[in-house]
């Protein structure tokens, strides 16, 4: 008979437990000492299961996680590990609070088999079911490849360590962090683990914990932190209208177009849209995507306008529909140019605006100056001894005269004018007024946008 007491045996498990990869991955994501764990003796085979999981505090606000753990199996998924990511989300499920999900697995346990793509499974159909109920986080430290790619994609955002893998190809092609950031996968990359750890914690801070809860509020509102941009280049006028540091620019190496993130203007948390040039099909979607997350979770979006067409149809189409599907504040700013089906997509009627504005110096016409000029006075350029510049000169008479925001606004089409240096108050005015925005949709189970 053995001597060990069951103190000491729970004793040496616990110390196995906190020595592992999962387990010093999902306590560094907590603040100091929050961390419980759920079901730590769930056993897989002859060893314990092959996933860290449970709750704590980020910032003083609940989480759940769980990290695969690659010290027991390499991490491979198994009916043991499933059952405890499962109870995760019936948690989160329960309690209305955030997941995260570390990911570094060599794969599944191919001795389980049917068990195994059962679990794989449950893991998909329990994440989809969460999803826009609670923030999905999927933190990738490791290899992630084949079906549990799939899982992780799943998530509302991806944040990966430059050393992680994603990828759907068994084979692990094209599986790089940078890899996956250009195609619009991740969202977020760390240099390192600890990086990677703490985007995934700013991240958390700027979310609300559940689709009910509303867009979380600083304690401190920033006042008087506005200064006039320089340009209208995005990033001049996101920063112009942010408060200092405040913004978290998600997948910037894709759809460049579009520049989206997550930023707090007054203390008040918003999503940031800032369109510029031809919005090509990345772009489109890319902010198709976030639009829809942000209204997911009452967050809402402000937009920056200085675009002058689509270059793809089924995108454009795509992100017309998540604008005018969705109900959280919408605030449009056209800081540039804003022509025809761009116009009508992100900024007027047809995205469901609630307040669109412009700069003075604005150019707003219902399609490309070029065009309309030459529509509607061509008849001037007859006979002219120098058709290059007099067209050139049409054109330029018509954004001043007629394509002005001014001529927008006097007919509905804006609800008002200002300065570039007026713009972050307006914003802040604006976000208190559809603070307690509400609006029902007509009963449906989801539109059918292209996708």
């Amino acid at each position: 008979m053995s001597n060990v007491s069951n103190a000491e045996l729970l004793q040496k498990a616990r110390e196995e437990a906190r020595a592992s990869k999962g387990y010093q991955r999902i306590t560094a994501l907590f603040d100091e000492g929050t961390f419980n764990e759920v079901d730590g003796l769930a056993k897989s085979g002859d060893g314990y299961a092959e996933v860290v999981a449970g709750y704590g505090l980020v910032d003083d606000c609940p989480v759940y996680a769980f990290a695969q753990n690659s010290d027991i199996a390499g991490g491979a998924m198994s009916k043991a590990q499933a059952s405890k990511i499962k109870k995760v989300y019936d948690l989160a499920v329960k309690t209305g609070a955030p997941v995260v999900g570390i990911y570094d697995s060599i794969g599944g346990r191919l001795a389980e088999g049917a068990d195994m793509l059962a679990a794989y499974g449950d893991i998909l159909k329990n994440s989809a079911a969460l999803s826009g109920v609670v923030p999905q986080i999927s933190l990738v430290l490791g290899p992630c490849i084949g079906t549990s790619a799939m899982i992780a994609a799943n998530a509302d955002i991806i944040v990966m360590s430059e050393q992680a893998e994603l990828t759907i190809a068994t084979s692990g092609a094209n599986a790089s962090a940078s890899e996956a950031a250009a195609s619009g996968l991740c969202s977020l990359v760390g240099k390192d683990e600890a990086e990677a750890v703490a985007k995934t914690r700013e991240l958390l801070a700027a979310l609300p914990s559940n689709n009910l809860s509303g867009a979380p509020a600083a304690e401190t509102a920033v006042i008087g932190a506005s200064s006039a941009p320089a340009s209208a280049q995005a990033m001049d006028v996101i920063s112009s209208v942010a408060d200092p540091g405040s913004f978290l620019a998600l997948s910037p190496s894709f759809g460049q177009a579009a520049v989206t993130g997550l930023a707090q203007i007054s203390g008040a948390s918003v999503g940031l849209v800032a369109y510029t040039g031809e919005l090509d099909a990345d772009a489109c979607s890319k902010a198709a995507r976030f639009v829809r997350f942000c209204d997911a979770f009452s967050i809402p979006v402000v937009s920056f306008v200085d675009a002058t067409e689509f270059t793809s149809l089924r995108e454009a189409v795509k992100l017309s529909s998540a604008y005018a599907e969705a109900t959280t504040g919408k605030i449009t700013v056209i800081t540039g140019e804003a022509y025809g089906p761009v116009y009508i997509a992100v900024a007027g009627r047809g995205a469901n605006t609630d307040y669109a504005m412009a700069w003075a110096d604005a150019v707003v016409s219902p399609m490309a100056p070029a065009a309309a000029a030459l529509f509607l006075h061509s008849g001037e350029l007859k006979g002219s001894a120098n058709p290059v510049a007099d067209r050139k000169a049409l054109i330029e008479a018509y954004k001043k005269d007629e394509a002005t925001p001014f001529a927008a606004a006097a007919q509905g089409f804006i609800e008002d004018v200002i300065l570039p240096e007026e713009t972050r108050d307006r914003l802040i005015a604006n976000l208190a007024m559809l603070s307690s925005k509400r609006v029902s949709n007509l009963p449906k189970k989801h539109s059918n946008i292209q996708l």
